[in-house]
């Protein structure tokens, strides 16, 4: 079944294994929870990540798991260890700035989704952050703000979003002076100044507006 969950979740809140639950009731052990990150950056790959947890899984062993956006870098750190740990199946799957130019931005965000579920082995259940996709198939429920909500998910961001800042902040010596050891490729205001001094690089989106106006003579600060 495709079905879409509630919303409106804004404060810091523990996600549960409410939806999780429901599904290994019905007798699914493999249910993924799956996120993607990096999708308004200007450089750098979309990534997505696949994360299946143990049935009946003590939420406290994942205690501090949250939204990724909801952690510091830090704990964001900690947890992807943990969440190594414990998961049954983890998978990553991403999707480069030269893919997203060629496909656009939600073609390359649902082949990360692909590559990171092709790398968990069976799934019986998606648990997916935000709107259903159909090309992943009817076995899944979108959950508008899912990384809140699912423990699954919310494990899934932090995986997704520690693999692509690590990679991003690599990359900031391979192509100094856009700030990526800080930005990891998003439009800061120190990142568009200077592609009007650089130029893009190799890494960069050219298909996203910012990138199409500095073709143009037109971006700013």
């Amino acid at each position: 079944m495709v079905s879409s969950g509630v919303g409106g979740v804004d404060k810091v809140v523990q996600p549960s294994l409410k939806w999780e639950g429901s599904l290994w009731q019905q007798g699914m052990r493999r249910v993924a929870g799956v996120d993607e990150v990096g999708r308004g950056a200007l450089a750098g790959p979309v990534v997505a990540a696949a994360v299946i947890l143990p049935a009946h899984l003590d939420p406290e062993a994942l205690s501090g798991v949250r939204d990724c956006k909801q952690l510091r870098p830090p704990q964001r750190a900690h947890w992807a260890e943990r969440i190594a740990q414990v998961a049954l199946a983890v998978g990553i799957g991403s999707a480069s700035a030269a893919e997203i130019d060629q496909l656009n931005i939600r073609q390359a965000t649902l082949l990360a989704m692909q590559r990171a579920l092709a790398q968990v082995g069976e799934v019986e259940h998606i648990l997916l952050d935000g709107l259903p996709l159909a090309e992943l198939g009817s076995r899944q429920t979108a959950l508008v703000k899912g990384d809140q909500l699912s423990l699954s998910i919310a494990a899934a961001s932090i995986v997704a979003k520690v693999w692509r800042d690590t990679l991003m902040q690599s990359w900031d010596h391979q192509y100094p002076g856009y700030g990526w050891r800080t930005n990891v490729g998003y439009g800061t205001q120190e990142h568009r100044l200077a592609l009007q001094r650089l130029g893009p690089s190799p890494q960069h989106r050219r298909s996203f507006a910012p990138l199409r106006d500095l073709q143009a003579g037109e971006i700013g600060g």
